[in-house]
């Protein structure tokens, strides 16, 4: 049985805001198999949880998996995943859905661990708040763009007449 851990964080500035997510996988050994991040655009705190939890579940059925243990610094959804907590959220209730029907087939060991209480956790953390926050500059920069094309001064039109044509 081939077991993996999975380390996930996702990372939102504003709730909801410029949201970004990561996760870290590693072997028995303790070796890194694969990691990745990405901004996922306007997102609430929650929502990135989970979609870093979807990508990561992804990328252990990739590598796989067959047995995981998933770490993750979100208590809501740990417990929403054990059963522990309803899910009123219908966004979320359908990313919990999407979540287990991915891990249909593994074992999967979910455990709620402190922020950064692991090196892991703080390496996930990092790598979603860096996409949040490179998401945000983004949106930042094109905002102040078409702000500056909007509230440029109109051309001037010309005070020249135009001729009359004679019929």
């Amino acid at each position: 049985m081939k077991k993996i851990y999975l380390y996930t964080d996702g990372s939102s500035l504003g709730n909801p805001g410029s949201a970004g997510i990561a996760y870290l996988i590693k072997d028995e050994a303790g070796t890194i198999v694969k990691s990745g991040r990405q901004a996922i655009g306007i997102a609430t705190n929650n929502q990135a949880e989970y979609h870093a939890l979807l990508k990561g579940l992804e990328a252990a059925l990739e590598s796989g998996a067959q047995e995981l243990e998933w770490f993750s610094d979100s208590q809501l959804l740990v417990n929403q995943w054990a059963g522990a907590y309803q899910i009123k959220d219908p966004k979320l209730r359908q990313l919990m859905q999407n979540a287990k029907a991915l891990a249909r087939g593994i074992k999967v060991i979910p455990h709620a661990v402190p922020r950064n209480s692991l090196p892991e956790m703080e390496l996930v953390d990092t790598m979603a708040r860096q996409e949040a926050m490179t998401a945000a500059k983004k949106r930042s920069s094109a905002k102040n763009y078409s702000s500056a094309k909007t509230h440029a001064s109109p051309k001037k039109r010309s005070s020249r007449k135009r001729p009359r044509k004679d019929s």
